[in-house]
């Protein structure tokens, strides 16, 4: 499927040597460019440099001009010692702009001689033969307050003044700056591709249905990978989590339906049989009429809990006094465990001032019986429930306390999760775990949370908050 996918090494190693042989070639082409500027920049100001000395050397004691016959050995000593690469031709002449010392080449014409004197002391470029360009230097010889010659120096543009050895020593630089730029690249993307591939591995493993994977942070020090890597880790951990629970609740819900349908089916047989017959006939009806009804009320709660995931939540909300509401529910949960000969201390506490708010009665009143009933099998018969309400200014608390043992450390992340039942409860209580999911679901569509807010081994405390 990804067979035609480069891997991270090669793609990015690639994208960054073009990235990089491109930009070493701009900066190759720009750094060619400055340095050709500053070498026809030093060619004309060593051309300067020698025109003045030139015309001071010229010139004897009376203000005439005067040639030593070494000054053609002095022009080669000083163009050696500037370093100069190209020569220039030099020419001098007289008051009259007569050529006196110098020879011009065949492909020059006298009247550049003309043009490069029109002006004292200056420096341009003329053009010659097939658009060729030469850079020419000039400078008045004066003695005396008086102009007593000129001094021409010629030389040509070229395309390339670099020299050889400078032009191999770019070269060289940028190739040099290229490899050593794509090693660095090449063995930070193998570093940053190891542990993506690693975590790539273990993706498989999970789709394998392998949720035990081992991966390694302790070469890695990139804080993004780190986090890359726990975060896949506890992914991993939380499908193993979840997949155990799927299994858990086939087998619980298959259990939990089994026994009333088993119970059912027995009492039905018994009674079509004649085993028993008269009052203990009816007895049985009736246990199977009550039986009939947990497994029907299991069956609800399934199918709610379903609507319920998905955000399908009826919500009817109306003005009322949290206060009279919170004392109506508690008297009827309680007179609900005494009919059911289950005698349980139940305490409540609320404010004297009323609270008013906007909400549903019946959603509350389901999430209020569930904290209860969980409550009630938390603690034993001298144990005790408290309810408070509180008001926070734009919320409203309701805490469901009792001095029960506690819930396990363990399992308190997991409370909130369908079909998830405690060591205590899987033994000791039918039930398909959905009672504080469903609780949560529906304080969220009312605008509040429901939170385990204190567990340990002589209480707990749930928190119902509610915007008012």
């Amino acid at each position: 499927m990804y067979t035609n996918k480069n891997t991270l090494l090669r793609s990015w190693t690639t994208r960054y040597l073009i990235t990089l042989c491109i930009g070493l070639l701009v900066i190759g082409i720009v750094s060619t460019m400055w340095i050709t500027y500053n070498q026809r920049e030093r060619q004309i100001n060593s051309m300067k440099f020698i025109a003045a000395e030139i015309s001071e050397r010229v010139v004897d004691a009376e203000g005439n001009l005067q040639f030593d016959p070494l000054l053609p050995r002095f022009f080669d000593r000083r163009q050696d010692f500037l370093n100069m690469r190209d020569k220039p031709l030099i020419f001098i002449l007289d008051e009259h702009k007569q050529l006196v010392f110098g020879k011009l080449p065949p492909f020059l014409n006298p009247s550049v001689l003309q043009t490069a004197t029109a002006q004292p002391n200056s420096v341009d470029q003329i053009t010659v033969r097939q658009n060729e360009k030469i850079y020419y230097v000039s400078r008045k010889i004066e003695s005396r307050q008086r102009t007593v010659g000129w001094v021409v120096l010629l030389s040509p543009e070229r395309d390339n003044p670099m020299k050889t050895d400078e032009l191999q020593l770019l070269v060289i630089m940028l190739v040099s700056l290229g490899l050593l730029g794509w090693i660095v690249i090449y063995l930070l993307t193998r570093k940053l591709a190891q542990p993506i591939k690693e975590v790539a591995d273990a993706a498989k493993e999970i789709v394998a249905g392998n949720y035990n994977i081992l991966l390694d942070t302790r070469d890695v020090r990139e804080k993004e990978l780190v986090e890359l890597i726990h975060s896949f880790k506890d992914m991993a951990d939380r499908l193993g989590q979840l997949e155990r629970m799927r299994t858990e609740l086939l087998a619980g819900v298959t259990h939990e339906l089994k026994t009333p349908l088993t119970s059912i089916s027995g009492l039905v047989q018994a009674v079509k049989d004649d085993i028993v017959t008269g009052e203990e006939a009816k007895e049985f009806l009736d246990i199977c009429t009550r039986e009939t009804s947990k497994l029907q009320k299991m069956v609800e709660d399934l199918l709610e809990f379903n609507s319920f995931a998905v955000g399908d939540i009826t919500i009817f909300k109306e003005s009322l006094e949290m206060n009279d509401l919170l004392q109506e529910i508690t008297q009827q949960w309680r007179l609900a465990q005494e009919q059911e000969g289950e005698m349980c201390r139940l305490v409540l506490e609320i404010p004297d001032d009323p609270i008013l708010t906007d909400t549903d009665p019946l959603r509350v009143q389901q999430i209020i019986y569930n904290l209860l009933n969980n409550a009630k099998h938390a603690i034993n018969e001298q144990g005790t429930i408290l309810v408070s309400l509180q008001d926070n200014g734009q919320t409203i608390t309701i805490d469901v306390t009792d001095n029960g043992s506690g819930i396990p450390e363990a399992e308190q992340q997991l409370i909130f999760e369908k079909f998830f039942r405690g060591e205590k409860k899987k033994h000791s209580i039918r039930g398909l775990g959905l009672g504080l999911p469903f609780s949560r679901l529906m304080a969220h569509a009312l605008g509040g949370s429901l939170q385990l807010t204190e567990s340990n081994e002589n209480r707990t405390t749930f928190t119902l908050r509610l915007p008012k």
